[in-house]
């Protein structure tokens, strides 16, 4: 047995005792050490930097940790191996994604104006507030990334305190797939379960009822909005039906379920209530935010996109409504690019580059010196180079620049050179990095083409089209139409909504008529499976290019 410790930024040490060949990520999982880990561990995504001060760790060269940076002793902690005594530092900014992340959770005053005209027109439908519970309660929004609340007062409506925090899931991988993965494994269950409930959940609610005033047994009612995946992990429910053939989750709808079931504080006899799914990847989170959209009660057509970690879009009225969720991956919360990070301090959320020098300015989310980019950013860049004609349609390099450098792999854009960064080493944007970006953008517009054409509709017949989600705040419609994200049609159409999920569900948490109108919306839904829809590889592929190989559709 070999002595391991985590000189943690910030925090206390932590020591353990672990046997020869020991995984460093599995060892820090085990003791609690937050490391991020998007790719779940399996060396694909280089974010899981420790530096080893002491000690003797096996490392095997890999592609995301230049040689330079593995002599200056940092290390990726999925692929290290303990072989003696070892001491490492792990960086604040690997546990950024537990408390740093900016997300819509009411704590703004726009967000506020937001939620409270979604909340007249939701009750000047005809739904009455009003629930059979009385005292308080708590409204939930379990993201893949990041777990929003608010704790209401059940009487009269009023928001008593709000609170947001990282998915603690993070560590089990960026993806929902990732997760399953990990949940089918001996104990996964049990650890994903613990993740979301005690490590995210429950200081959460604490923070909720310290900022109120009130206490555990003022608990009496808990709705919560999660996708597919997240409520069963949530359950710990087996998550594996949702990838595999014939993709049928254990459950669309749960009933009966009480606090004392879900392990939840509060009364243990009160309801928690489980916003429904409609299938494999459109979930709870889109019930619940398709009640906040008001398009199941409006004659518009109306197009509505959660942006997050997965992508899930609705198009209707309130006649039909039909869903379907695209494999957009990781990659606009920061996911498979190279210097990308989530919305958190030091990240890069907007880009201007210059046409004649590609000197390139940006705002950052907060912080003096950036540290990565942020899906806003991404989209941004990436808007800001083929506008520029720094790259061309396939996503290549194609001009000389001091920012742009050439080798055997292809081109890399510099965003911010050793001496402008924050930790010291260059942000930059390789032409690897847009081909997963293309891809993720072009999952999204293929997405809503085909749904498009499965109805013979085009983009002119859209009224409206709404974004909601983590990052739907912070982007620039006009640079995402411009790669051929999202359709072009007048900017007037385009809205955003906030964390429609979380204000779906604080109207289902104060009102059981929106409770049964979020579960008539879920049945109501006609759910298609985009990899067996006809069609769509071809306008998949058609998308993988700035902005598409149609170009007539943007001009």
């Amino acid at each position: 047995m070999y002595t391991l410790t985590f000189k943690i930024e910030g925090k206390p040490d932590v020591k353990c005792q672990v046997e020869a060949g020991t995984n460093i990520l599995d060892a820090a999982v085990a003791e609690g050490v937050e490391i991020d880990a998007p790719c779940a561990g399996n060396g694909t995504c280089g974010k899981c930097r420790v530096r080893l001060i002491s000690g003797a760790v096996e490392m095997p060269s890999n592609p995301h940790l230049p040689y330079i940076d593995y002599e200056e002793m940092w290390r990726l902690a999925c692929q290290s191996k303990v072989i003696g005594d070892a001491v490492v530092w792990v960086p604040a900014t690997a546990s950024a994604f537990k408390e740093d992340i900016a997300t819509a959770d009411l704590s703004t005053p726009a967000e506020l104006a937001r939620y409270e005209k979604a909340m007249d027109d939701i009750f000047s439908s005809g739904l009455a507030r009003g629930c059979t519970e009385k005292g308080c309660g708590v409204a939930i929004d379990i993201g893949t990334t990041t777990v929003t609340a608010a704790l209401l007062d059940l009487d009269t409506g009023k928001v008593l305190s709000k609170a947001s925090r990282g998915n603690g899931q993070i560590r089990f991988g960026a993806d929902v797939i990732n997760r399953i993965i990990q949940q089918m494994k001996p104990g996964g269950k049990e650890r994903l379960q613990k993740a979301v409930r005690e490590e995210t959940l429950f200081p959460i609610i604490q923070a909720l009822l310290k900022d109120s005033g009130k206490s555990e047994t003022d608990i009496s009612r808990i709705v919560i909005a999660g996708n597919t995946t997240m409520e069963h992990l949530f359950m710990g429910a087996d998550g594996d039906s949702i990838r595999l053939e014939p993709y049928v989750p254990e459950f669309l709808e749960l009933s009966g379920v009480t606090i004392k079931d879900a392990g939840m504080p509060g009364k243990p006899d009160a309801p928690v209530i489980l916003a429904p799914n409609v299938g494999s990847y459109v979930g709870g989170d889109i019930t619940a935010g398709v009640l906040d959209t008001m398009l199941w009660n409006s004659d518009e057509m109306t197009l509505f996109i959660d942006l997050g970690t997965n992508g899930e879009l609705v198009f209707g009225n309130r006649d039909y409504m039909l869903c379907c969720a695209c494999s957009a991956g990781p990659a606009f919360e920061g996911g498979d690019i190279s210097c990308g990070m989530r919305a958190t301090k030091g990240a890069i959320d907007s880009v201007h580059i210059d046409d004649d020098t590609l000197e390139p300015e940006y705002t950052l989310i907060s912080g003096d010196k950036p540290l990565g980019l942020c899906g806003s950013g991404l989209i941004d860049i990436i808007s800001e180079l083929f506008r520029t004609g720094a790259v061309n349609a396939k996503g290549r390099f194609v001009r000389e620049s001091k920012r742009i450098r050439y080798d055997e792999f292809g081109g890399t854009y510099i965003v911010a050179f050793e001496d402008e960064s924050g930790s010291g080493k260059q942000i930059e944007l390789t032409e690897g990095d847009l081909d997963n970006f293309i891809r993720a953008k072009g999952a999204i517009f293929s997405a809503i083409r085909t749904m498009l054409k499965s109805l013979d509709m085009t983009v002119d017949n859209i009224d409206r089209i709404i974004i909601a989600g983590g990052i739907g705040s912070g982007i620039n419609m006009e640079k995402a139409i411009s790669i051929g994200m999202l359709p072009k049609v007048p900017l007037e159409k385009y809205s955003y909504i906030g964390n429609s999920s979380l204000t779906g569900a604080c109207a289902m948490l104060i009102s059981d008529e929106a409770t049964q109108k979020v579960f008539d919306i879920g049945r109501n839904m006609t759910y298609i499976e985009l990899s067996t829809e006809p069609g769509y590889m071809d306008e998949f592929l058609a998308a993988c290019f700035l902005p598409h190989t149609d170009a007539t559709l943007f001009d």
